[in-house]
């Protein structure tokens, strides 16, 4: 599968980002897909997920503040980020998970920068 990830950028802590990210390769109906964001010097991790029937995952540390969704006409999910601090400053990787779901990867984009400044 490919993935490609849209929309990061530098937004003012409290505020709104929206990334998108368009998957290819397998039938997108049938794709168990997220996101992950990764800090420097720390390892990937699992931010939101959302599963074929729509059904959603979300890290504790996001919760309330993020939406994930899909569209299945566009091959493309989003997340919503809303209240953003600047610890959500990271590196946000489109991604598939692994055997041990929303702890593996099996693949993933090549990431879109978010910056929140305080």
């Amino acid at each position: 599968v490919q993935l490609v990830e849209s929309g990061g950028g530098l937004v003012q802590s409290g505020g709104s980002l929206r990334l998108s990210c368009v998957a290819s390769g397998l039938p997108f109906s049938t794709l168990i897909l997220g996101w992950a964001r990764q800090v420097p010097g720390k390892g990937l991790e699992w931010v939101s997920g959302i599963y074929d029937d729509g059904s959603t995952y979300y890290g504790d540390s996001v919760k309330g503040r993020f939406i994930i969704s899909r569209d299945s006409a566009k091959n493309t999910i989003y997340l919503q980020m809303n209240s953003l601090r600047p610890e959500d400053t990271a590196v946000y990787y489109c991604a598939t998970p692994g055997r041990r779901l929303w702890i593996d990867f099996d693949s993933w984009g090549q990431g879109t920068q978010v910056t929140v400044s305080s």
